[in-house]
């Protein structure tokens, strides 16, 4: 009779430590923390069982005033598939979402290339060359 439940709970014991691996979806969260201010504040952050790391903040600038403005700063740690770190680092403002990383790619840096037009200059060379005879350099003098 103590063989037997001797053997049942090594079963169980090795079935349970088997469960931990059986599904590769779970993995726990080992630190989470959320903070929430009336005034539209926050911070949040989490730490996951296979080593994601998680934080953010946002803040409202000024508040109060007929421009508010919301700016969030946050970042995210991981490995990648190869056991890479990657660091994410981002600041969401007035100014868009900027994301910085050395995972990121970057445009080649191309010196001789100029840079584009700006679409409004483009727009107002455009009217100019289809509207010549409004260009006072280009209209001929009357003779009379």
């Amino acid at each position: 009779m103590k063989t037997i439940i001797a053997f049942s709970a090594f079963v169980a014991i090795a079935f349970a430590a088997n469960l931990e691996h059986a599904d590769p979806k779970h993995i726990p969260i080992i630190r989470q923390e959320n903070e929430v201010s009336l005034d539209g504040n926050y911070r949040s952050s989490f730490e996951t069982g296979n080593g994601i790391v998680i934080q953010e903040q946002g803040v409202v600038k000024n508040a109060g005033s007929q421009d508010p403005v919301a700016e969030v700063v946050g970042s995210a740690e991981w490995k990648s598939p190869e056991g890479v770190p990657i660091v994410l680092k981002y600041v969401a403002n007035e100014f868009g979402f900027q994301p910085e990383g050395n995972h990121l790619p970057t445009p080649p840096v191309d010196n001789n290339t100029p840079p584009p037009i700006p679409a409004a200059i483009l727009r107002s060379l455009e009217w100019n060359a289809a509207h010549p005879e409004e260009d006072p350099e280009n209209q001929r003098p009357q003779h009379q």
